[in-house]
């Protein structure tokens, strides 16, 4: 990618990125949203954008269980009765498949926690903001708690100044995907006291945020995600490779610490 940069100098962001290659993006998604414009998600051209990218597996999520059924989203990404799980089985980059659940429904969310973690699943993804569920509401606390359980990792969305609160106190193992830098030290405040608390880098992108969460931290609780299709993989990739982390920490940050939480065993 190349681009002016106003001096009529082009500006090669990916000279910057260098050698740096992503083990393990902790934040894609499959399918599309109704209500919004943007690519079709189709699970061929998903990969083939991350593997331009650079990266190497993909924690990634069903938008049709999301939105639409939950169930059956959950199988034709998982391939438990889906005629693609021929594609998901050859991809590359690896797919490591996450779950998902339905909010507004926590009966059923704790069933379905249930038999995603028996069938070896390791992580679930929250999607609050487009289920139209806020932090406070019991279902929140409800999921959280089988989730921890479970031993499941949580991808969540939503805001973290509101969200952290249902996971306080679990022990449990949450990823952050929507953490801004404008709210970063809110963040910071919550995780100091939360070991399992983790983010996303991908909109940590002010000049300081990463080397700051890192400083407070440690670099092994900040995780490369790219929101691929629906963000641009580069815009994160290139912050943490020019940011002013150690060798080792950014290799954490781009597939270490993701590898760590998704594919240990399960308790």
């Amino acid at each position: 990618m190349a681009i002016e940069d106003g001096s009529g100098i082009p500006f090669d962001a990916w000279r910057l990125v260098g050698g740096l290659e992503v083990a393990l993006d902790v934040d894609v998604l499959f399918g599309a949203y109704p209500d919004r414009d943007g690519p079709p998600g189709a699970p061929d051209q998903v990969l083939r954008l991350l593997g331009e990218h650079r990266i190497r597996a993909a924690a990634v999520a069903s938008l049709r269980a999301a939105l639409f059924d939950v169930r059956s989203g959950n199988d034709e990404l998982i391939g438990v009765r889906s005629g693609k799980d021929e594609l998901i089985a050859r991809a590359a980059p690896e797919v490591v498949p996450v779950g998902a659940v339905d909010l507004r429904d926590p009966i059923g969310a704790a069933r379905e926690l249930e038999r995603l973690a028996a069938g070896g699943v390791r992580a679930v993804r929250l999607f609050p903001d487009e289920q139209g569920v806020e932090a406070g509401f019991p279902s929140v606390r409800h999921v959280a708690r089988r989730a921890a359980r479970l031993g499941l990792v949580v991808l969540t969305g939503g805001d973290v100044r509101r969200f952290w609160q249902p996971f306080a106190g679990l022990g449990a193992d949450v990823v952050f995907l929507d953490t801004h830098f404008y709210h970063l030290g809110d963040f910071l405040v919550a995780a100091a006291d939360e070991p399992g608390f983790h983010t996303s880098t991908r909109l940590l992108n002010s000049p300081d945020a990463l080397e700051l969460a890192a400083a407070e931290l440690g670099g092994d609780r900040l995780l490369y995600g790219s929101r691929a299709p629906h963000y641009e993989p580069l815009v994160p990739l290139l912050r943490l490779a020019t940011s002013g982390l150690k060798p080792e920490e950014i290799a954490a940050v781009a597939g270490g610490n993701a590898e760590r939480l998704l594919r240990r065993p399960q308790s």
